[in-house]
Parts: C-alpha cells; structure tokens; sequence
C-alpha cells in the first residue's frame, strides 16, 4: 500500500523501462495461443500513459486515480476536494482561540493540501502509468503460464 501511495517518489525510470522492456521479451517468446490470450487481455486493460498525464491535470478531482483503477484513493481525493470547496464557499466566518479561521480558510487548507500530495503525480504520470502497465503485464503473464 506505502509502495503505491508514494508511487511519484519512489519509481525510477529505469528501472520502470527495463521491467517494460523485458516484459514484452517475455510476452514475445510465448507460444502462438498463449502470445494471443496476453495481447487480447493486455490491449482490454491497457492504460494510455497519455491519458493518464491529461487527467493528472485535474488532479483535485481525482480522476486519474480512477483511471487506474485506484478506487478508493480516487474517491478519498474527490471527497476531500468537495469537502474544500463546500467549505470555502457555504460556511460562515467562525472564532477559534483568538484567530479568525473560516471555513474558507479551511476549505483552501484542504484543496492545498490536496494539492501538494497530487503534484508528484504530475510531474511523474507517464512513468506512474507505465508502472501500472508493467504490474498488469505480471498479472496476465501469469495467468498465461498457468
């Protein structure tokens, strides 16, 4: 779970790319059928890297965690995001210890804070995506040699 939370700063791109690499040297030396079932199973779940950067973009609502199938991380980063807005623009102003702190100024807190988790993200979405591809490519080729 740590792993893939943290994904952004713990993938290295090399090593990201030769997984990949050997990967599809392994896909490649399957037999004709077993080659066919991989190809079939891996072009249905596939995840376009490009895709994946472009809904990085709105990554306050976290529609790039959906995409990758990360449901519960998606649905954590939206409702955190809507919580943000709700906040900055339904609540009124409140006192708390001797500080004017409203519920805008906790709203922002929240799409800030969101936003600093998320920007890693950003920044490594293709190799983040091609992780994801490699992770499948395991899965698939395993079932393939069962």
């Amino acid at each position: 779970m740590k792993k893939i939370m943290f994904e952004a700063f713990t993938l290295r791109s090399q090593t990201v790319e030769e997984q990949e690499e050997n990967l599809r040297n392994t896909a490649g030396e399957l037999e004709e059928t077993e080659r066919k079932f991989f190809f079939k199973r891996f072009s249905e779940e596939y995840k376009d890297p490009d895709t994946y950067a472009v809904l990085n973009f709105f990554f306050i609502g976290g529609l790039h965690h959906f995409y990758l199938k990360k449901y519960v991380r998606g649905f954590v980063n939206l409702s955190l995001s809507i919580s943000g807005f709700v906040l900055m623009f339904t609540a009124p102003f409140q006192e708390i210890n001797d500080y004017q702190v409203g519920a805008f100024g906790v709203g922002i807190l929240i799409l800030a804070l969101v936003t600093i988790i998320e920007i890693p993200n950003l920044f490594r979405s293709q190799i983040i995506a091609k992780d994801f591809n490699n992770r499948l490519s395991r899965k698939i080729l395993k079932e393939t040699k069962l």
